[in-house]
């Protein structure tokens, strides 16, 4: 009951007061499966793009950390090829920084900022931490090639995620009536991250 009720509050504050470039909705009825959107830094390899995540939130939640995965395909030291993320706040003490103070829209937040400064000492992907550390020109140009050809939107005004992903266009008014039946509301997000 906990959880639900501090996924509710945590949902209405992310439809409310999103962190700037950030959004997240809950999954038809199941308010512990979740989809974030996050926009691409500026000036980052990242620019431009809209990238999908999964997020699970489990039953021990908040004493547990949300499981987190990038459904749109990155080219980034800490995101390995499945979107896992290397991230400390993704992880329970002593390896990691969780704790139940924190919530899903600061982790998202936290997750932003590693995409725009990717910590090559932690890597999840060697050889591009390694392109990272010492040819980042390499990294850069690759980063903006996947950039382009999986998160950049196209002129139908739709993100191109991996082919299985692609938008049902009836996704947008079943998460906003699943929404409406939590009595939360929230614009529908831009694309479908199914």
């Amino acid at each position: 009951m906990q959880k639900a009720s501090r996924l509710k509050r945590e949902l209405q504050m992310l439809s409310t007061e999103p962190p700037p470039g950030i959004t997240c909705w809950q999954t038809e009825e199941r308010i512990d499966d979740l989809r974030a959107q996050i926009v691409g830094g500026t000036g980052t390899p990242y620019e431009g793009g809209l990238f999908c995540l999964e997020i699970n939130v489990p039953d021990r939640y908040p004493f547990e950390p949300p499981k987190m995965r990038f459904l749109t395909p990155i080219y980034h030291p800490n995101i390995d090829n499945s979107g896992r993320i290397c991230h400390d706040a993704l992880k329970l003490p002593p390896k990691g920084a969780w704790k139940p103070s924190l919530n899903i829209s600061t982790v998202l937040t936290s997750i932003q900022l590693l995409m725009t400064e990717p910590n090559p000492d932690d890597p999840l992907m060697a050889d591009i931490s390694s392109e990272f550390k010492y040819n980042k020109q390499l990294f850069t140009e690759k980063a903006r090639k996947w950039t382009q050809e999986h998160a950049i939107q196209k002129n139908t005004g739709v993100v191109e995620d991996n082919k299985e992903n692609n938008p049902d266009p009836r996704a947008s008014s079943r998460k906003r009536q699943a929404f409406e039946a939590n009595q939360v509301t929230v614009e529908p997000p831009k694309k479908s991250c199914v």
